[in-house]
């Protein structure tokens, strides 16, 4: 390619499936080399990618990406714009230069990035701070997926403060299109954790301000803004410094490792050898698996810490129970397993914290999904019990031994440690936060039988949410 094909725009469309319909010559060609054909869906996933992310949010995005063209790489500029019912693409740059193969990083080099890995989580926007992109765990502290913050504003998921000389660093670095760092936010949750958020802004390949790519790191106690000491958020007083290391080194590569797995599985590029296509899955399988025991150990930190008390606040357990249903249907689907939820019209109340009671009954109707044969049925029922509020978990599964009944809710124990599945930490978490909450969780089962887990909770009146 000569230096003024290079430096010239070069354009496409793709239609509603994602097929490249119309091309310029050096992207047809590259599209070729990348083992696609003229009317078959784009080869280039960095390409492919963002055009369906445009089309997706329904509007425009332009960002530099890297597209390996056999022993070298390209450098681009793509802007995807939603046309009709397909795509338009817009390429400038393409600069290439040869393929990047990262040298031996020294240890000081590697512990540098191992601490920048440690960001909670990552995030995109554009210019007007509509998420282009977000990581999965974020999405999950509001109750919402990545898809349905798309295109949202960032305050949709933050609320800024001040730092302690008043400025709003974001603002700032908005209106100058530059980078920022240390701008302090409260997650808009029930818990609202704190956060520092921090940013470089995005370059569109016309020199045009594109948006920012940043992170957001929770803010230990001890680096905590002055206005926070006094009365650290909720996120921050349950997780001791073990805890918060641990799942701040751990989610984030984790996230990446399951997203790109389930990527790969999906095969969204065109078909997979069908070895590989399960090695993806068993890979998202063990992530999964990982970031569970994850999530457990950093609980375990927090309820074993002298002082923990949960929020006391009105809640109504049938409309909880019904959200830990939802939530878990697919699952139920996979496994070919019905749930048999409370009404719409049943409320219960109940005083415990919101949050961790999801979690519990997340928890226990998650086990009777995993324990129940295809075609199973999951019962999820509520009683009133004097001054108990009662939610009762039963499946058709095989049943649990009276001599195991009590041992499963011991740290590590599971019914039959060789199958897969749990971590043996959730039964004991759920207790634990049940009972201090003022109320328990306890099994009836028989071999053969199913189960029965009955999980209560002081009765009270039913709370808005």
């Amino acid at each position: 390619m000569n230096a003024r094909a290079a430096r010239a725009a070069v354009h496409g469309r793709l239609d509603a499936q994602g097929r490249l319909a119309e091309a310029d010559p050096a992207l047809a060609n590259l599209h070729n080399r990348a083992g696609g054909q003229l009317g078959g869906p784009l080869a280039v996933p960095q390409i492919a990618a963002l055009a369906r992310l445009s089309r997706r949010l329904g509007i425009v995005i332009s960002r530099g990406v890297i597209a390996a063209d056999g022993e070298s790489d390209l450098d681009l500029w793509v802007r995807a714009q939603p046309e009709g019912e397909g795509v338009a693409l817009e390429i400038s740059g393409w600069s290439q230069r040869a393929a990047y193969r990262p040298p031996a990083a020294p240890d000081a080099d590697r512990e540098s990035d191992f601490l920048r890995a440690t960001a909670d989580w990552m995030w995109e926007t554009d210019a007007q701070l509509r998420f282009t992109a977000l990581s999965p765990a974020a999405a999950a502290l509001v109750g919402r997926t990545p898809a349905e913050l798309a295109g949202s504003q960032l305050t949709r998921l933050f609320r800024f403060l001040e730092g302690e000389d008043g400025s709003l660093p974001i603002l700032t670095a908005l209106a100058e299109q530059r980078r920022f760092d240390g701008q302090p936010a409260e997650l808009r949750s029930s818990a609202k954790p704190h956060y520092l958020l921090g940013g470089v802004p995005l370059i569109d390949g016309s020199g045009r301000f594109a948006g920012f790519r940043g992170s957001a790191t929770s803010i230990a106690l001890a680096a905590a803004p002055a206005y926070d000491r006094a009365d650290p958020p909720l996120g921050l007083r349950d997780t001791p410094a073990f805890g918060e290391r641990l799942d701040k080194a751990l989610r984030v590569p984790l996230d990446h490792i399951i997203a790109s797995a389930e990527t790969i599985g999906a095969q969204p590029e065109g078909p997979l050898r069908r070895d590989y296509a399960g090695y993806a899955s068993d890979i998202a399988a063990a992530g999964r698996h990982l970031l569970s025991l994850v999530d457990d150990l950093v609980d375990l930190q927090a309820i074993e810490r002298p002082g923990f008390v949960p929020e006391a606040e009105p809640i109504d357990l049938a409309d909880l129970a019904r959200r830990a249903a939802g939530l878990l249907s697919v699952r139920a689907a996979d496994a070919e397993v019905r749930i048999d939820r409370p009404g719409a019209d049943e409320a219960l109340p109940a005083t415990g914290e919101f949050k961790r009671v999801l979690q519990i009954l997340v928890n226990l109707i998650t086990n009777a999904i995993r324990y129940s044969p295809p075609g199973g049925m999951v019962w999820i029922r509520t009683e009133q019990e004097g001054d108990l509020a009662a939610i009762i978990v039963a499946d058709q599964g095989k049943g649990i031994a009276a001599e195991d009944q009590a041992r499963i809710f011991d740290k590590f124990e599971r019914v039959d440690p060789t199958e897969p599945g749990g971590t043996g930490l959730g039964l004991y978490i759920a207790r634990r936060l049940a009972r201090a909450m003022g109320g328990d969780i306890a099994v009836d089962s028989a071999p053969g039988q199913g189960a029965r887990f009955t999980f209560t909770l002081p009765a009270g009146a039913v709370g808005t949410r």
